[in-house]
């Protein structure tokens, strides 16, 4: 699939901008990748999966800057560049210091504004994106509005932020309970979603081949968060993806189990489509993408909504 973008601008990255955290025991750290040129800068918080760091994900990070966006990446406790032991008191409360790193991000926009050569006066906050990667995923979609279920079943506390305007779910985790293995269920208490609450404009990314170790489920799962969320809603399924969908966590990453660069490729033009039109800067570019996508003659995958 070939869809037609708008020129590439050079690209301005800023690492690490510091940000005092008390409580959290580490200063969060960014980075932050924008358009040398432009105003009026739409922005994207990208939550990464686990282990990773701000230095993840170019394949993603780079095609948004140079495509119009100011892209903030921070590092997560369970960055590996941190290597918090895992008897660390902080550890099974990890989940919810990532929901708040995002948090801190959008409460400190004049801090990262000022410490980016150019920047200052070219960030739209009307306009704020937020997407992740698998656990990152999960961190995403409590600021849209998902919940952690308790032992009871009964909703945790409401963590959304209406400062987020529109979601990207890559690869994201789909229902606890019974959908769990015993491990997951035991090691892992948070992943117990719901999204009854997610009504936050959202693209679900799943790949068709993505089959999770810690569900008992198969590649569905990864689309509960769009199957059980109300609102409007994109789902894209792409043919042959497993859990890295194609090689999106880095240019040269060995986990990668599905090494394809025509669906990176298809990845990252849709997910800047969709979020142009989720944040009402032009609808052209993802009519463009979809009717691509259902036109082509050996698709990489399919899109439906709701």
């Amino acid at each position: 699939m070939k869809m037609s973008v708008s020129t590439f601008t050079p690209v301005i990255s800023v690492k690490p901008v510091v940000m005092s955290a008390p409580g959290r025991g580490e200063d969060l750290q960014v980075r932050v990748s924008a358009p040398a040129t432009g105003s009026q800068l739409p922005i994207i918080i990208f939550s990464h999966g686990f282990g990773w760091s701000l230095d993840g994900y170019g394949p993603l990070v780079d095609y948004w800057a140079a495509h119009g966006f100011v892209v903030i990446q921070p590092t997560h406790l369970d960055s590996r560049t941190l290597n918090l032991p895992p008897d660390d008191p902080r550890t099974p409360l990890i989940w919810r210091f990532r929901v708040e790193d995002l948090k801190l991000i959008l409460d400190q926009l004049d801090l990262i504004e000022v410490s980016v050569p150019g920047l200052s006066g070219r960030l739209d906050r009307s306009r704020i994106a937020a997407a992740g990667h698998s656990w990152g995923g999960q961190t995403v979609s409590m600021l849209l509005g998902a919940r952690v279920l308790d032992a009871h079943g009964e909703p945790g506390e409401d963590m959304s932020d209406s400062r987020i305007k529109a979601g990207v779910l890559l690869a994201t985790i789909g229902l606890g309970g019974a959908d769990l293995t015993p491990f997951a269920a035991e090691h892992f208490p948070f992943m117990n979603p719901s999204f009854s609450d997610m009504r936050t404009p959202t693209l679900v990314v799943a790949g068709d081949h993505d089959q999770s170790l810690l569900s008992t489920r198969g590649p569905d799962w990864f689309t509960d968060p769009y199957f059980l969320s109300p609102g409007s809603k994109s789902l894209l399924t792409l043919f042959g993806a497993e859990h890295t969908l194609g090689g999106i966590a880095g240019y040269h990453v060995a986990e990668t189990t599905d090494e394809n660069p025509e669906r990176v490729a298809l990845l990252r033009q849709f997910t800047w489509s969709y979020l142009r039109n989720a944040l009402n800067l032009d609808d052209s570019s993802w009519l463009a993408a979809q009717k691509a996508l259902e036109e082509g003659a050996n698709p990489l995958g399919r899109i439906e909504s709701k």
